[in-house]
């Protein structure tokens, strides 16, 4: 693992705890000197991110997309940023420049981005890692949400167990670095489709 997507708010949240955390863990990266690949903003959880990984050295390349660029919302001081065409493309070249994908707190579109990944791993379109920082418990609710869809049966427990969890940034690093992906189902049954 060399290179890390980072998904997350562009937001603070109300709770300062969320800001720390994302300061936190771009440090965090850096000095395991795992290059950030990320969303390219200088706000919110984003921009905080992108800010920890600088002040400690590190690499930090930002993916966004032109029509963002003139809401003055773009990091001034990255390592590279990759202008891009649409929302699509921007998770396409995150995916690309990759090989671990970790989200932290944040809303539709961390989510979005989240389950992509994990769709994509899923369908066997990679094999990388992916982990979900609870910060503060953010997302306990989710893990619950999992649970319940496993124990339903609409989702496969080996699929479940794609999504790496922790509230320790050290510990969820730790799980990606010996993840072993699911084997990718050769056909699905008709029932199954």
């Amino acid at each position: 693992m060399k290179s890390v997507a980072v998904f997350c708010a562009s937001s603070t949240g109300r709770d300062p705890i969320y800001l720390k955390a994302a300061r936190e863990a771009g440090t965090l990266l850096a000095e395991k000197n795992l290059q950030v690949v990320y969303g390219g903003s200088k706000i919110g959880l984003m921009g905080a991110v992108a800010d920890g990984a600088l002040a400690a050295g590190g690499k930090v390349i930002g993916v966004l997309p032109r029509f963002m660029s003139g809401r003055e919302i773009a990091h001034d001081h990255l390592t590279s940023l990759v202008m891009v065409d649409s929302m699509q493309e921007r998770k396409l070249k995150m995916h690309e420049l990759s090989d671990a994908v970790i989200a932290l707190p944040g809303g539709f579109g961390t989510f979005e981005e989240l389950f992509e990944m994990l769709t994509w791993g899923q369908l066997g379109l990679h094999k990388k890692p992916i982990g979900l920082l609870n910060v503060n418990g953010y997302y306990g609710h989710l893990e619950r949400m999992l649970d319940h869809m496993t124990s339903e049966g609409l989702l496969k427990g080996s699929n479940r167990d794609m999504l790496l969890i922790s509230e320790n940034l050290t510990d969820l690093l730790s799980q990606m670095e010996n993840y072993v992906p699911p084997a990718p189902a050769v056909r699905m049954r008709r029932d199954e489709a």
